[in-house]
Order: C-alpha cells, then structure tokens, then sequence
C-alpha cells in the first residue's frame, strides 16, 4: 500500500519547491508558475490557507521528481 499525501498547504507546498530550486516565473491570477533549471514547469494554486487537493500535491511531486517521503523531509 502507498503512503499516504500529506495535507499541505500552497505556502508549504512553494516553501518545498524553493529548498528544490524553483523559483517564481510568473503569477496569473491565483496560479503561481515556478520554473527550474532543467526547464521544468509547475503550476501552484495559491487560495490563502486552504489546503491543497491531494491530487494537485501528487501531480506536484511527480513533475519535481521527489517521493512522498523526500515531501515530508522537506516540509
């Protein structure tokens, strides 16, 4: 059985994306885009404290590449 997705929040999720090196490209409304060297792209809804759907934190963790526990080292 997998691991269980932590519930997390946008400001959680970026703080995680930044220690990665990613950093802000652009904003669009609330969607924050954070880009990396490599060229890979990943989009973040940013709505205050709310938490993040579980599926948008795993689509998250598979384009930056890291597991569920490198996740919970980060946070």
């Amino acid at each position: 059985m997998s691991e269980r997705l932590p519930r997390i929040t946008a400001a959680q999720i970026i703080k995680v994306m930044k220690k990665l090196g990613f950093v802000l490209s652009r904003q669009s409304g609330s969607h924050m885009i954070f880009k990396n060297n490599e060229g890979k792209r990943i989009t973040v809804p940013f709505h205050g404290k709310t938490i993040l759907h579980p599926k948008v934190v795993k689509s998250i963790i598979e384009v930056a590449g890291i597991s569920i526990e490198e996740l919970k080292k980060l946070l």
